[in-house]
């Protein structure tokens, strides 16, 4: 099998629909040691993701791909603020924010749908703030990769939680080696 580098928007879908049934498959119901505990310092807790999750479903993707095909490169991305959720999170309950996500992000896809993007439309340009000029399709794959990218976190946090508890099994658990991939 060889490895997939062309963006398809029907398997890109595919994962994007998974996402919040995964998460909440993955963390309702939970005790708080699961979805409140980080790694520490400044990271993010399970909580914390889901958090995150939303507020690029409400800010980021969808929003930027309108300005894509409304505007092109002629009005730059609005910034994305990583950490909105530590202050639109307060005092929600993750049950809460996981049905918040769900809908969210049912929502974002019937609008995706509803564009109905043609081939010649994934090539359209748009201009990052900090990346320069994208494409839609890189927008899009970006979008399915953020999303993996968090489950990975989400794994990592939590396996976090029992690092001393796996005694000398660690060294074969490499979710407890991994020191993260997501950006500062």
């Amino acid at each position: 099998m060889s490895t997939v580098t062309e963006f398809n928007l029907a398997e890109a879908v595919a994962v994007l629909t998974r996402t919040p049934a995964t998460l909440d498959a993955m963390l309702r119901g939970l005790p708080n040691v699961w979805v409140r505990c980080n790694e520490g310092r400044d990271s993010w807790s399970a909580f914390d993701i889901v958090g995150h999750l939303i507020v690029g479903e409400r800010t980021d993707w969808m929003p930027r791909l309108r300005i894509i095909l409304e505007n092109g490169e002629v009005r730059p991305f609005d910034p994305f603020d990583r950490f909105a959720q530590l202050r639109e999170t307060e005092g929600k309950a993750l049950e809460r924010l996981l049905d918040e996500f769900a809908r969210l992000r049912s929502e974002s896809l019937a609008a995706l749908r509803q564009l109905n993007l043609q081939p010649e439309d994934f090539l359209r340009r748009g201009k990052h703030p900090a990346l320069g000029t994208v494409t839609l399709s890189e927008l899009l794959a970006t979008w399915t990769v953020h999303d993996l990218t968090h489950m990975h976190q989400l794994s990592r946090v939590m396996a976090y939680q029992y690092r001393d508890a796996v005694g000398p099994w660690s060294a074969y658990l490499g979710v407890l080696q991994c020191a993260g991939h997501s950006a500062p």
